[in-house]
């Protein structure tokens, strides 16, 4: 009874390893079988998003001094007449450098991981008015 039992654990093991190495296992549900499978060949095949860091001037110093490293923002600039628009979504706070003392008004310095084509848009988007961030 004893060796039946451990060449039944044997045999489990060896069925959840061949499904884990084959895909199967995914939990992808609803009858698609190899669909995690698929989806991870797809996600390995694309390459790495690439971020760089990028200094960003927020309008408001006050809201800047709730941020922390590691907290993630959406960043707004503010367009004409009302309009706004979202430069970026969900990035990553590096760094909150210190206040400079009377730079109240100018707004407060933060940094940002974000990918390239995400800093040069706020580097353009910068040099006309002011940002938001948002709490995500």
């Amino acid at each position: 009874m004893w060796r039946q039992r451990r060449s039944m654990a044997a045999g489990l093991a060896l069925t959840a390893a061949a499904l884990a190495v084959s895909g199967f296992a995914g939990g992808g549900g609803g009858g698609h079988g190899g669909g995690t499978a698929q989806g991870a060949v797809r996600e390995r095949a694309s390459p790495p998003v690439r971020l760089v860091s990028a200094p960003v001037r927020i309008a408001d110093a006050e809201t800047v001094r709730l941020l922390r490293p590691g907290d993630r923002v959406d960043v707004v600039a503010s367009g004409g007449a009302g309009a706004a628009r979202v430069l970026a979504r969900g990035a990553r706070v590096e760094r909150v450098p210190a206040a400079v003392e009377g730079a109240g008004e100018a707004g407060a310095l933060i940094v940002l991981a974000v990918p390239r084509a995400t800093a040069a848009d706020l580097a353009g988007a910068g040099m006309s008015g002011g940002f938001a961030v948002i709490l995500c």
